[in-house]
C-alpha cells in the first residue's frame, strides 16, 4: 500500500509513451517481438547487445535476458507477462529479478495496429511514481525506447525480419521436456537439488558414482562435478546458475567439462550441442507431493547440433528417467531415515 504522504501521481504523469510506424504486416512485426532468436538481434539502445536465457511468451511466462552495455557492464532483467493477445496487444510486467534489489519494476503495454499495410507500434511504460517515470527519462529511457524500436525498424528492412516465422519453425526446436511426481514436500525436493551432499546420492546416469562437486549456488556461479562410470572411465559436468528462485524454480546452462571446470564436447557424441539452457520448475500439490518439470533445450546451437539433440530424444528419455527415478529413491529413503528419529 502506497504510503499516505506520497504523490504517485496520475497514470498521465508516470508513463513515457513511444510509437514508431513500420513497413511490414502486423503478424511479422508481433512475432519479432516473441521470438528469442530474433530480439537479441535489435533489442536495446544503440551500442547495447542482449543475450536471451529463456523466452516464454504467455500469460504467467517470462523472458529472462541480460543486456549489454557497451561498456562491458551487464543489466540482468525479467519481464512477467500478464497479457498475450496476438497479434494485437503484449503487456508485462517488467524487473530484475534478484540479481538486481534496488531495481524498480513499472509495467509495459504493447500495442500493434494496421494502419495501410504498415504496423502502428505503441510502447507504454507506466511508472511506481511519477517521480521514478522523472528519473528514468533522465537517464535516457525516452531515447532508449526510440533507439530500440529504430533497430527493430532497420533488423526488419533488411529482410532479417521476413524469416521471422520461417526462423520460428526451422531453427527452433521444441524443447526436451520430462516430469516426475515426488511423494516427498517441495521444500524437501528443492534441497536435495541445490545441496551436493544430497546430489552425489543420486545425481547422474545410473551405474554412474559421483566423485567430486564444487557448487556455488547463486545467479551467475557454478556446479562442477565428476562422475565415474561402471567402466572405471570419468566424465565431468558444469552448471551455470541463471536464476535460483527456492523452492519453485531453477534456471541454468549446463555442459559438459574437464577437470579444471571448462566447456567440453560430449566424450560419446561430438554434434551434441555443447551447452544447453535447462529450466526445472518445482510445483508444490494439493496432496503434499511434488511435481518436478525439466525443459531442455539447445542454447546457442548451430543447426547440426539441433539435429543432433532432435535425434537424441530416446536416450534423453532413457537417461533422464534413470537419474529421476534414484532421486526418487533417494527421497524415499532420507524420509524414511528421518521418521525413524
Amino acid at each position: 500500500m502506497a504510503a499516505k504522504n506520497r504523490n504517485d501521481g496520475s497514470e498521465a504523469e508516470r508513463e513515457i509513451v513511444t510509437t514508431r510506424v513500420f513497413d511490414a504486416p502486423r503478424e511479422l512485426v508481433f512475432e519479432a517481438f516473441k521470438d528469442p532468436v530474433h530480439i537479441s538481434n535489435w533489442w536495446g539502445p544503440n551500442g547495447f547487445t542482449t543475450t536471451t536465457y529463456e523466452m516464454d511468451v504467455r500469460p504467467g511466462g517470462q523472458w529472462l535476458f541480460t543486456m549489454h552495455g557497451p561498456d562491458g557492464t551487464d543489466y540482468p532483467n525479467r519481464v512477467r507477462y500478464t497479457e498475450v493477445k496476438p497479434p494485437e496487444l503484449l503487456a508485462y510486467d517488467h524487473d530484475a529479478g534478484e540479481t538486481r534489489p534496488d531495481f524498480e519494476p513499472f509495467k509495459v503495454w504493447i500495442t500493434f495496429e494496421t494502419e495501410n499495410r504498415k504496423t502502428r507500434v505503441t510502447l507504454r511504460l507506466l511508472a511506481a511514481t511519477r517521480e521514478r517515470r522523472d528519473e528514468m527519462a533522465k537517464f535516457g529511457a525516452v531515447e532508449g525506447a526510440h533507439q530500440t524500436l529504430a533497430r527493430l525498424d532497420l533488423h526488419l528492412s533488411r529482410k532479417e525480419g521476413n524469416a521471422v516465422s520461417k526462423s520460428t519453425q526451422n531453427q527452433k526446436t521444441q524443447p526436451f521436456v520430462i516430469s516426475r511426481i515426488f511423494d516427498a514436500p517441495r521444500d524437501l525436493v528443492f534441497k536435495v537439488f541445490t545441496d551436493p551432499e544430497h546430489m552425489k546420492h543420486w545425481w547422474g546416469p545410473k551405474g554412474f558414482k559421483v566423485i567430486a562437486s564444487e557448487m556455488d549456488l547463486r545467479p551467475g556461479g557454478t556446479f562442477h562435478y565428476g562422475m565415474q562410470a561402471p567402466d572405471g572411465s570419468t566424465m565431468w559436468g558444469r552448471f551455470v546458475y541463471r536464476e535460483i528462485s527456492a523452492p519453485e524454480r531453477v534456471v541454468l546452462i549446463n555442459s559438459f567439462s574437464d577437470a579444471e571446470g571448462g566447456i567440453t564436447r560430449h566424450p560419446m557424441s561430438p554434434g551434441w550441442p555443447l551447452e544447453l539452457l535447462s529450466v526445472f520448475t518445482l510445483e508444490e500439490l494439493d496432496d503434499g507431493r511434488t511435481k518436478l518439470t525439466l525443459n531442455w533445450s539447445p542454447y546457442n546451437a548451430s543447426d547440426d547440433e539441433v539435429e543432433t539433440f532432435d535425434k537424441g530424444r530416446p536416450s534423453m528419455t532413457q537417461g533422464w528417467s534413470g537419474t529421476l527415478e534414484q532421486l526418487e529413491a533417494y527421497l524415499a529413503r532420507i524420509q524414511k531415515n528421518q521418521s525413524l528419529k
